[in-house]
């Protein structure tokens, strides 16, 4: 789910007139890798085995102190309040950072760099925050990005989601693996959709803004 997610760049693409079967076929490629991925994790985790205890629902609303048995519309009121100001703080704090940084200074490294590139953008997906969709986007709209890094971006980035993760999930070797597996998955496809893209086997006919 996490990878097929595009938070901003989808609004971002249409308001400035992409071509729509080129923004198909990015839709398209990462709903592909995002269910190639899922049923290669969904095996190797069956391979592997490994059964772990779900947490019960009482276990977590005490652990939340939701009080589910004062009723469910106060419960999930009080649920949804705390994750929103938890997702508020974390927000601010992060576009301050990316503020002060500066979009073009991030640019500048990624910026004719295909492998370090990569890397790079997967990082910047990684901001728990829809500037990043947004920052990646306008990169690629700018002529800093191809656009093989910016769907590698991408498809790491999941908006507030992680935010939630980490609220929510108390068990952070989970919450880190998800994250490796996320950021191993958009980097490599970043690289191997760069392959594509210098032989013109993807989008040469529509790469233009």
């Amino acid at each position: 789910m996490y990878l097929s997610t595009s938070d901003e760049m989808l609004p971002i693409l249409l308001s400035e007139g992409v071509n729509g079967v080129l923004i198909l076929k990015i839709l398209g490629i990462k709903i592909l890798i995002g269910i190639l991925a899922g049923f290669l994790i969904d095996i190797l985790l069956r391979k592997n085995h490994k059964e772990e205890k779900e947490e019960d629902i009482g276990e977590l609303c005490e652990h939340e102190h939701c009080h589910c048995e004062e009723g469910i519309w106060k419960s999930a009121i009080k649920h949804t309040v705390n994750v929103l100001i938890f997702i508020l703080i974390i927000s601010l704090m992060l576009n301050i950072i990316i503020k002060i940084i500066g979009e073009d200074a991030l640019g500048s490294l990624i910026s004719n760099k295909p492998i370090l590139g990569a890397l790079i953008a997967g990082l910047i997906g990684l901001i728990p925050n829809c500037a990043s969709s947004v920052i990646l986007t306008q990169l690629y709209l700018s002529g800093v990005l191809n656009l093989s890094v910016m769907i590698g971006g991408l498809l790491v980035n999941a908006g507030v989601g992680l935010l939630v993760l980490f609220k929510v999930n108390h068990h952070p070797k989970q919450n880190i693996k998800i994250i490796l597996t996320l950021y191993t998955i958009g980097t490599i496809s970043a690289m191997l959709l760069q392959l594509f893209e210098m032989k013109g086997l993807l989008w040469k006919k529509y790469y233009q803004q």
